[in-house]
């Protein structure tokens, strides 16, 4: 794992690129930074636009009891579910070791783990994948279907990507959006957004019966092409599902923080 600095990087990659996408999705969004606790939240049906992430650093036992509570008032004023973020690294020692009791006396149950990851990226030559066309997010049909492949790939009902993402102009004229058609159809996406100077990765996802044919890392390696071609920035974030986290190292990325997902109890 990297150190400590990295993991401080990738919470607040999380904290200033979904504060752009949330309010992007509605302008009314819950977006605060409470004392330790950075509160991004649509309430969309898209759960992944209903975030809160524990923000300090070093918070001990105690002070990890009070910031999970905290997020877990937040989570159960909201009409719509979502999720904690916690960033393992960013605990002190005794909390990361308590951190499964803590979360369930505030009543989260664990959801799903993931990994930050953060690169410098080399110069990239121009992407190409033998069976994939790729084509850049922008249009409604773009969208409708950059939408449903997430939906598809996350286990979300098939409405949810398109309330998450249709009808956004950020999406279509600033994200680094780019679908990968195999003869005409989209298989599979992946977005790059800058936030503080860096290039955020976000929602690269693959139909479920096009997995394992290179078709994620090549349409990311694309986003991050173009990206980095429009802006000159070289480093890159991105927070990857454990299926997803394999594939990123061969793209240049490495990990730092564990990510632990936390839902609201049932």
């Amino acid at each position: 794992m990297a150190g400590r600095a990295e993991s401080v990087e990738s919470m607040e990659q999380l904290a200033a690129g979904w504060r752009a996408l949330v309010l992007d999705r509605d302008p009314a969004a819950d977006v605060r930074d409470l004392p330790g606790v950075a509160v991004r939240w649509a309430d969309s049906r898209f759960a992944f636009w209903n975030c809160v992430t524990l923000s300090e650093v070093d918070a001990d036992a105690g002070l990890l009891g009070e910031r999970l509570a905290t997020a877990a008032d937040v989570m159960r004023s909201k009409g719509r579910p979502g999720f904690l973020w916690v960033f393992e690294d960013l605990l002190a020692r005794e909390a990361r070791a308590g951190l499964r009791a803590a979360a369930e006396h505030a009543g989260l149950e664990f959801a799903f783990p993931g990994t930050g990851m953060a690169a410098d990226l080399p110069p990239l030559p121009e992407p190409r994948h033998p069976e994939l066309e790729f084509v850049r997010v922008s249009t409604g049909d773009h969208l409708r279907a950059y939408a449903d492949l997430n939906s598809l790939a996350y286990g979300f009902a098939p409405g949810d990507g398109r309330d998450g993402l249709l009808g956004s102009a950020l999406w279509r004229h600033v994200v680094h959006a780019y679908l990968g058609l195999r003869d005409g159809v989209p298989v599979t996406c992946a977005g790059v957004v800058e936030a503080r100077r860096r290039l955020f990765v976000v929602l690269v996802a693959t139909a479920p019966e096009w997995e394992r044919r290179g078709y994620g890392e090549a349409v990311t390696r694309k986003a991050l092409y173009e990206g980095a071609r429009a802006t000159g920035i070289t480093r890159a974030v991105l927070h990857a599902t454990a299926a997803g986290a394999p594939m990123y190292p061969c793209i240049g990325f490495e990990p730092n923080s564990p990510i632990h997902f936390y839902a609201l109890k049932g």
